[in-house]
């Protein structure tokens, strides 16, 4: 649920189903952070204009191109400097937050940031879509998918310290045993930590396998076969709203986007096609 700061119309707070994570989405056209520390892990993103930040005895711009991570308790400043705007989103992720995320990739505890800014426009995309989907709050599956690639990527590639994460097994055996299950539980509420758990796996692992045998994520997976199944409840004359119910998506402009971005048309105008 977003809360609103009193002092900013547009700077909004949320606490997802993740517990220990909460995310921030702030549009200033005036701030100034003054020197302060976070108990959590944050990670920022710039999405426009910029700022400037302070740490480590350090002076950097923020912007579009630019990522910061803050370890827990280290102490940091921003300020507008000479942008206009400074629009970004943010994420805070305390103690039970890191468990959860470490778990989730099959490590012992989170890595130490030796540095606060990176630039690394694929990384900075996958925050941002991840941050978009938390904040959308429509689908956990994915949510969780895009939460532990995201953070994975960023310890793997920037994280000092720590056990590494392991790859995934190259193991098609595994690959169907979860598959099969999406193909007989695609209506469910599926975890995406259960269906790793099932055949031994982190969720990282799990993530890393799909897409070197599949060629897609597990939720593109999941998507697919659901869209599938939609495809022939629609030519048996049932409504979009039913199909979008029967096969698990959230609701029916969920089906809808689904549909529209793989077939081109809508499932009503699918319907209408078969129905010719």
């Amino acid at each position: 649920m977003a809360r609103r700061d009193p002092h900013n119309s547009t700077h909004y707070w949320w606490d997802r189903h993740l517990s220990g994570l909460s995310l921030l989405c702030a549009d200033f056209t005036t701030h100034e952070y003054p020197p302060h520390t976070h108990e959590a892990l944050v990670v920022a993103v710039t999405e426009q204009g910029g700022s400037v930040v302070r740490s480590r005895g350090q002076v950097e711009e923020a912007h579009p191109s630019t990522l910061f991570v803050f370890n827990p308790a280290e102490p940091h400043a921003g300020w507008m400097g000479g942008s206009r705007r400074w629009q970004y989103r943010s994420m805070y992720l305390a103690q039970p937050a890191l468990d959860r995320v470490a778990l989730g990739l099959g490590i012992d505890s989170v890595p130490y940031f030796t540095r606060n800014l990176f630039r690394d426009p694929d990384l900075i995309e996958g925050f941002l879509a991840m941050h978009r989907a938390l904040e959308e709050g429509r689908d956990v599956f994915r949510e969780r998918e895009l939460l532990i690639a995201a953070f994975g990527t960023l310890f793997r590639r920037h994280g000092s310290g720590g056990r590494s994460i392991r790859a995934a097994p190259r193991d098609r055996v595994l690959l169907k045993r979860v598959t099969a299950r999406m193909h007989a539980e695609f209506a469910s509420d599926l975890s995406l930590d259960a269906l790793a758990e099932s055949v031994g796996l982190t969720v990282f692992q799990l993530i890393g396998l799909f897409k070197r045998t599949v060629g897609l994520t597990p939720h593109a997976y999941l998507t697919q076969v659901r869209l599938g199944i939609a495809c022939r409840q629609l030519q048996r004359a049932q409504s979009p709203a039913e199909v979008a119910a029967a096969v698990g998506f959230y609701d029916q402009s969920a089906l809808n986007k689904h549909f529209k971005r793989c077939y081109g048309i809508t499932p009503l105008q699918f319907a209408r096609a078969a129905a010719a």
